[in-house]
């Protein structure tokens, strides 16, 4: 705090363009640095396809929970009725692509 007292004292435009210098080496290296590890993680693309997808089901399974809660409070449940719904469920998934021509590499026993 002394120093930089002394130095807002003695020399003002100094001490802000040395303050200057440092944000813009600050800024500088973070981009430098995102830029290599965006580079380094092709799997970006494939992250944002898996959080959309499980955003949507989460969706879909709320309202889905919505709708059979409603339903119980209004049809008495029977045995016909729970295995009709099972037969009548269907299933929506989302793929996501990624590499599926590349096979892991396993060692033999």
């Amino acid at each position: 705090m002394i120093g930089l007292g002394s130095q807002l004292i003695k020399d003002p435009a100094g001490l802000f363009r040395g303050i200057a210098i440092m944000a813009l080496v600050g800024v500088v290296i973070y981009f430098v640095v995102q830029k290599l590890s965006g580079s380094s993680s092709p799997n970006k693309s494939e992250r944002k396809a898996f959080a959309q997808a499980a955003k949507k089901s989460k969706k879909r399974f709320k309202n889905k929970e919505n709708q059979t809660s409603s339903n119980r409070r209004s049809k008495p449940v029977t045995l016909t009725s729970i295995k009709k719904s099972k037969r009548n469920t269907s299933v929506h998934l989302t793929v996501i692509e990624g590499k599926k021509g590349k096979k892991k590499n396993r060692a033999s026993l």
